[in-house]
């Protein structure tokens, strides 16, 4: 008699931390402005939403200020692990490890419009190919969706030497993608805005979120990018609230780094800092 194949468990694990450079804490602030909710919590309730993860880890650091982040997952029931602040990567896999999850979903704590319907889609799509590495693209910052197996990420752990490597857990699997099975998920056109931006960075990311929660909330607490993106439609002027606001990036080098600070001097208008700095660069 043949063994029915085993289920594989899909976890979906929480990054988060209180030692934010730009925005400190921003995890515990709350949506809608004056409520008890946490963006964390948000992100934790639309994950439990979805129909396709088994478990949910928050995987934080040893820092005693992240103790705050351990009570809220002990308050929401669900799993959590400690490790190391820097070495996110390592941390991930632990936590992952720990829990023995078969394909993980990377959840990062700033994102909480979390479009649980379209973490779904992108497990389901993962799990049908049996990808090593599933990515979303073209969809509005705080909504593209990453899902790895255990074996990418264990791959990536043991071989990840570059400090860059180390502080996020993607970038080995993405640069050597040809030693791994990636597939893409791209947005249907419609939900193809990069005036939406709804991840949470600085305090102009913070006041956009408020009034998008304020809008939408009230009505659907786990509204999806469908609600956002006729929210824009309605109301476009969201846009101009985090316009400016430049997403982090990761760059390969120092050349790459130098053009993307001219890009910011030109965003903030200091147009004589910027003269100066493509000067040298020529």
């Amino acid at each position: 008699m043949l063994e029915l194949a085993r289920k594989k468990i899909v976890g979906a694990v929480i990054q988060a931390r209180l030692s934010s450079t730009r925005l400190p804490e921003k995890v515990l602030l709350t949506l809608p402005y004056g409520s008890k909710t946490t963006i964390c919590e948000h992100i934790i309730r639309r994950l439990k939403k979805s129909k396709n993860i088994d478990k949910i880890i928050i995987a934080t650091t040893l820092n005693a200020e992240d103790r705050k982040i351990i009570n809220i997952a002990n308050k929401e029931s669900i799993l959590t692990y400690r490790g190391d602040e820097q070495d996110v990567l390592s941390r991930f896999c632990e936590a992952a490890q720990k829990y023995n999850l078969d394909e993980i979903v990377r959840i990062t704590s700033d994102n909480p419009c979390l479009d649980y319907k379209l973490v779904d889609s992108t497990v389901r799509a993962h799990l049908y190919k049996s990808c090593d590495y599933t990515i979303t693209q073209h969809y509005p910052a705080g909504l593209n969706v990453e899902v790895l197996s255990f074996k990418a990420l264990a791959t990536a752990y043991e071989n990840a030497k570059q400090p860059a490597e180390r502080e996020h857990v993607t970038p080995y699997i993405i640069k050597n993608h040809n030693l791994f099975k990636v597939s893409i998920k791209k947005a249907p056109k419609a939900y193809q805005n990069p005036g939406i931006r709804v991840t949470l960075d600085t305090r102009e990311d913070y006041a956009l979120l408020n009034c998008i929660f304020d809008s939408l909330y009230p009505e659907d607490h786990y509204f999806g990018i469908e609600k956002l993106n006729m929210l824009y439609q309605k109301k476009p002027w969201l846009a101009d609230i985090n316009h400016k606001v430049v997403q982090k990036k990761r760059f390969n080098s120092l050349e790459d780094e130098l053009t993307e600070a001219v890009h910011m001097l030109e965003l903030q208008e200091l147009n004589k800092a910027k003269e100066l700095l493509v000067s040298h660069l020529k």
